[in-house]
């Protein structure tokens, strides 16, 4: 009797964590190669769960893709591994329990380490060396991004007619990370060809549990649930769950309730916990008839619209009129009267948005957000923040965004960040849990109501989102295919790096025509001649011209006379960009904020309007 005809009359029981008992045992490496270097261990662990009564085992597979390998330098040993998996799960089950093949999800918090297309084409390279070696199924598992699960799922029904089990991990009880409803996620798999869909991973039993209580029986496939120990507590440098087997022996009766067929267990569980299951499904029979209920949480995660949004977006005002953003450094220090200074200069000349860099070029500063809130209050200029990922895991992104909304700040510019071996602490963690990419879709989430985990926030936020480009490349086609992404994502506006050349300003605007998002030509004015050459060939991302630098390095020895000129060719600069873009990006060199006023009233003087009256 294969697999399907079993689940169709009874609740079966799957096995637990490999992964748990190898740590415990002192093994903390690349469990998937133990398949050939330790074989004892695995069939070990895979006869210990049999014993304790698992009709269903798994392959010790889930991270052998070629991804996950190569962080060990195993990718060319993909094939061997996957096959010595099913073998070892082979011998163990004989007759006894059916194998799955598990392939695992790849995708975690930074989705641009690898393309989904990719990941595609490793899950085939392992369906095949799965496949090739005889197993009872394939088992997909612990897959936080649905469209990773679908392309997976469709893939591997193209291959097989094998059963496929779908399991989705969830972050927040009854929806996935991108804001999917459960039910309608299940749905989803379900019409892919997935035989069973469930849910594993993240969650012990009780958030599971909850989840499954909207979910109503599948009309073409059985549900599956792998619950987590618990959650794990960090001890003398381990991960240790504290779970008791016997209350997973009422759990399992719990999730039988809910219409699950097949129970497992995953991160933390043992088969001591899968024995009390076997124990707390003795004489249960299948739910064939469930009534739903909507739980008090999932009705929670209806979302208030806020009414007290009274800024317009700055991509709007920037489509309607020819706009000004100029940078100001937050200081070092905690003397901001220069600051203040220049920001009263800037709000009388007129700017649009004064806009705030976050510890650029990995330097600390006082935190823009401060800042923006104090010019928030005390001023009338819009404040743009620049929020980078370089300094903030995904909690701290999350946080940070949420208190930037909090404030009334709305205006962002979402950069990847300099990395900090350029900075003044090289020896600093970069943490890149997210690149702007994620970054910009993360607020496009929270303007929509929801968390990177797909949680409702409660109501929405009103984030403009600006994105970093920058034109100064060999090949400037590239850099536009990477803006066309960032506004796949969500990118309201663009604003780039500091400009030097008026016929690069025309081979942008050449190069991004098509395009209907604003974009803001940074423009830098040079101070000195050592100002240009540090510029030109210290700092990432900017180039200067000869031309620019022989003109600057006239004035080597009369620096009022190069600043004159730096002016000179700001304004040069300038006069181009506005005839091809509607708005302008002035950066502030060394608080010199006096600069940056004359050049904004030289943006007045060309355009032939007074702007200041803006709000």
């Amino acid at each position: 009797m294969g697999l399907l005809e079993e689940l169709n009359r009874r609740v079966l029981v799957a096995d637990g964590a490999m992964g748990t008992l190898l740590y415990h045992i002192g093994i903390d490496r690349c469990f998937e190669e133990l398949n050939r270097s330790q074989p004892e261990q695995v069939l070990g662990v895979h006869q210990a769960y049999i014993e304790a009564g698992a009709e269903v085992i798994q392959t010790n597979t889930y991270a052998a893709n070629v991804h996950k390998l190569a962080r060990y330098n195993l990718q060319d040993e993909l094939v061997s591994i996957n096959r010595a998996g099913v073998e070892l799960a082979r011998q163990a089950a004989k007759d006894q329990a059916y194998v799955l093949g598990t392939i695992g999800g790849v995708y975690g918090v930074n989705k641009d380490v690898v393309t989904l297309e990719e990941i595609t084409l490793g899950v085939e390279k392992q369906l095949g060396a799965l496949l090739e070696s005889g197993i009872d199924g394939v088992l997909l598992e612990t897959y936080y991004n649905l469209e990773e699960l679908k392309e997976t799922l469709a893939l591997v029904r193209r291959t097989t007619a094998l059963p496929i089990i779908a399991q989705v991990s969830l972050h927040d009880i009854g929806f996935l990370q991108d804001g999917t409803p459960l039910v309608e996620a299940f749905s989803q798999l379900q019409e892919l060809g997935a035989d069973v869909v469930g849910l594993n991973c993240h969650f012990g039993p009780f958030h599971m549990i909850q989840s499954l209580k909207n979910v109503p029986l599948p009309e073409r496939a059985f549900l599956s649930a792998y619950p987590n120990a618990g959650l794990p507590e960090y001890n003398d440098g381990r991960f240790i769950y504290q779970s008791e087997p016997s209350y997973f022996e009422k759990s399992a009766h719990e999730l039988r309730s809910e219409g699950v067929r097949l129970i497992g267990g995953c991160c933390g569980t043992t088969p001591a916990h899968i024995q009390a299951m076997v124990q707390g499904l003795k004489g249960e029979v299948p739910v064939t008839d469930k009534r739903v209920t909507r739980s008090a949480h999932v009705e929670a995660l209806h979302i208030v619209e806020r009414s007290d949004f009274h800024e317009q977006p700055f991509h709007q005002l920037a489509k309607e009129k020819p706009s000004i953003i100029v940078e100001l450094d937050p200081p070092r220090h905690l003397d901001t009267g220069r600051f203040f200074e220049g920001v009263q200069a800037l709000e009388a000349a007129g700017i649009d948005a004064l806009t705030m860099a976050d510890n650029s070029l990995a330097s600390p500063r006082i935190a823009n957000m401060s800042l923006a809130s104090i010019i928030k209050d005390r001023y009338n200029v819009r404040p743009l923040v620049h929020v980078a990922c370089r300094d903030r895991n995904l909690i701290g992104l999350q946080s940070h965004l949420l208190g930037l909304s909090a404030l009334g700040i709305h205006q962002l510019l979402a950069i990847t960040g300099d990395p900090t071996k350029i900075g003044d602490f090289p020896g600093a963690t970069s943490v890149y849990d997210y690149s702007s990419f994620d970054l910009i879709s993360l607020c496009k989430q929270f303007n929509q109501g929801r968390s990177a985990t797909g949680a409702s926030l409660g109501m929405r936020t009103n984030f403009s989102v600006g994105a970093a480009f920058n034109p100064n490349v060999h090949h400037l086609e590239k850099a536009v295919r990477r803006m066309e992404k960032k506004i796949a994502a969500g990118a309201d506006y663009f604003m780039t790096q500091p400009v030097f050349d008026q016929s690069q300003i025309e081979r942008i605007y050449k190069a991004t025509k098509h395009l209907k998002t604003p974009i803001y030509i940074g423009i830098m004015p040079l101070v000195s001649a050592q100002n240009a050459e540090f510029l030109h060939h210290e700092v990432p991302g900017i180039r200067l011209t000869e031309p620019i630098l022989d003109r600057m390095g006239q004035y080597a020895k009369d620096k009022k006379a190069a600043c004159k000129e730096g002016l000179a060719i700001a304004k040069s600069l300038l006069d181009t960009a506005l005839n091809y873009f509607s708005g302008v990006y002035i950066m502030t060199p060394f608080m010199r904020y006096d600069l940056s006023v004359e050049l904004v009233d030289y943006v007045h003087q060309v355009m032939g309007a007074d702007l200041r009256s803006r709000s």
